[in-house]
C-alpha cells in the first residue's frame, strides 16, 4: 500500500518513519510519499527518512513531492500533519492572547481558533484532491485543532478519522509504571480532542485508577500540571490541556514571563534540520523526543492498519458522536474508544458523564461548531461569536478585541479578510 504524508517536511516525520520501520509487520507499505511545499525541508527530511528505511531494511520506496495531487495519487491512506503558517504563526497564537489576559496556546482558546481559521480551508482543499486522485483512501488527521478539522472533513463527506497522542501517551505511561505490556492496559477515556479525562484505567479488565492515584498521584499531577489534591478529589486523570481551564490565571502569569513553546520548537527544528542534513545520520536523534508527539507513530500505524485490514480492534480516536454522548449533537466529533475497521470507527458505549465534565464538554463542543462556521464562511462577527462562546474567553468586549487582533494577525491566510 502507498501512504502519503501531507506535511512530510515536518522535523517530526522521522519519528513517524521510525514507527513504520519498527512496526513493519503491522502495515504492508510499498511506498511512502512525503508531500510538502517547502522543497528545502522536504529534501532534508526525505533524505533522512530514506536512510532510516534503508538501515531498518524496510522495503518501502520513499518519494517526495511538492504537489499534493501527485503525492496522494493511488494512496490507500493519507496522513495530514500540516501547520499553516509554520512556527511563526504558532508564535502569534501563543503570544497575542496574552495581551488580552487570555491563555496563549495553539489548539485551545483564541490561539486554537486562529489556527482553525488558517487550517480548515487548506485541509478541505487537500481532501478534495484526495477524493479525486485517491478515491477510497482514508484520511487520518493529526493536524490541530483535530476535533474541528476532523468535523470539517466529515461534514464534507470525506473518509476521515482524527488522531491524537494523548491517550496512547497515558496508556504507555501507566503500562511502564506497572511493568506490564501496553496491550494489557485500556482506558476509560472521554471528552473532546484536547479536553479529555481518564475515568478508569483497566489492567486486564480491572479498574486500577484508584490505586494509580494513590501510588503515583504526585508524579501524574506534575506531568499534567495540576495539584495532586485536585486529581484525588476528582478521582480522574485530566489531560494536560485541562490545566488551561482549571488553572487559567496561573498559566497566563507563567506564560507572560516564559518563552513561547513555538520559540522553543523553532530552535529545536533548526538543530534537527542540521542533523538531517548529515548523510551519516540514519537513526532518530534523541533531540526529537523533546519535539512532542510521543507515541504518535505507533498510534498512526495501529489506526491505519485497522482501517485497511479490518482488524476490528479498539482504539481511541476522534469520530462522530452519533448518540454516544447524548448531551451533544449527533454530528459532533468526540474522542473516545471506538472499534476500528474498514468501515471506519464506531464509538463504544460510554458510561453517563458526570455534570462537572459534561458541562465543559458541551460548552467547548458548541464553540467548535461556531469556530468551524467562522473558518468556512469568515467574517468578524462569526469570529467574535466563536470567541464569545469559548469558556476561556466568554466576555463581549474581550471577544470583540480579540477578534480584531486575530484577523489582523492572520490576514495573509484569510482570503475573506482582505476587504475588511
Amino acid at each position: 500500500m502507498k501512504l502519503a504524508v501531507v506535511g512530510g517536511g515536518s522535523t517530526y516525520t522521522p519519528e513517524l518513519i521510525d514507527g513504520f520501520a519498527r512496526l513493519r509487520d503491522e502495515l504492508d507499505l510499498s511506498e511512502i510519499t512525503l508531500v510538502d511545499p517547502d522543497e528545502n525541508r522536504l529534501g532534508l527530511v526525505g533524505g533522512m527518512a530514506t536512510r532510516m528505511l534503508a538501515r531498518a531494511g524496510h522495503p518501502a520506496k520513499l518519494t517526495t513531492t511538492t504537489k499534493v495531487e501527485e503525492g496522494v495519487a493511488g494512496a490507500g491512506a493519507v496522513l495530514l500533519q500540516l501547520r499553516v503558517g509554520g512556527q511563526a504563526a504558532r508564535n502569534v497564537d501563543e503570544t497575542l492572547p496574552l495581551e488580552c489576559g487570555c491563555v496563549g496556546q495553539e489548539t485551545t482558546g483564541a490561539g486554537g481558533l486562529a489556527k482553525a481559521l488558517r487550517t480548515v480551508p487548506v485541509v478541505l482543499d487537500i481532501a478534495e484532491k484526495v477524493r479525486t486522485h485517491a478515491p477510497g483512501a482514508w484520511i487520518v488527521d493529526f493536524t490541530n485543532p483535530v476535533g474541528i478539522v476532523t468535523k470539517a472533513l466529515l461534514d464534507e463527506g470525506h473518509r476521515a478519522i482524527g488522531l491524537c497522542n494523548v491517550a496512547i501517551g497515558f496508556q504507555r505511561r501507566f503500562a511502564a509504571g506497572l511493568g506490564v505490556s501496553p496491550d494489557r492496559i485500556s482506558l476509560g477515556h472521554v471528552g473532546l480532542n484536547h479536553l479529555t479525562w481518564e475515568r478508569a484505567v483497566y489492567l486486564d479488565g480491572e479498574d486500577i485508577l484508584p490505586r494509580i492515584l494513590a501510588d503515583h498521584g504526585e508524579e501524574i499531577a506534575e506531568s499534567v500540571g495540576l495539584p495532586v489534591g485536585l486529581l484525588r478529589h476528582l478521582g480522574v486523570i485530566p489531560s494536560y490541556y485541562l490545566r488551561y481551564y482549571y488553572e487559567h490565571d496561573l498559566v497566563v502569569e507563567e506564560q507572560k514571563v516564559s518563552p513561547s513553546r513555538a520559540a522553543e520548537v523553532a530552535a529545536m527544528e533548526s538543530k534537527l534540520l542540521e542533523m538531517y542534513a548529515d548523510p551519516s545520520v540514519d537513526t532518530k536523534p534523541e533531540l526529537l523526543e523533546q519535539r512532542g508527539g510521543a507515541f504518535y507513530s505507533e498510534a498512526a500505524v495501529a489506526l491505519i492498519a485497522s482501517l485497511v485490514n479490518d482488524r476490528g480492534d479498539v482504539q481511541i480516536v476522534n469520530a462522530r458522536n452519533n448518540g454516544t454522548l447524548p448531551f451533544l449533537d449527533d454530528d459532533a466529533v468526540i474522542e473516545v474508544p471506538a472499534t476500528v475497521g474498514t468501515g471506519g470507527a464506531t464509538p463504544l458505549p460510554v458510561d453517563p458523564v458526570e455534570p462537572l465534565y459534561r458541562g465543559l464538554i458541551a460548552h467547548v463542543s458548541a464553540y467548535e461548531t461556531l469556530a468551524l462556521d467562522a473558518a468556512l464562511r469568515g467574517g468578524e462577527d462569526r469570529v467574535k461569536d466563536a470567541l464569545l462562546a469559548h469558556p476561556l474567553i466568554g466576555q463581549a468586549s474581550l471577544s470583540g478585541d480579540l477578534a480584531q487582533r486575530l484577523i489582523e494577525a492572520n490576514r495573509a491566510y484569510l482570503p475573506w479578510a482582505v476587504s475588511l
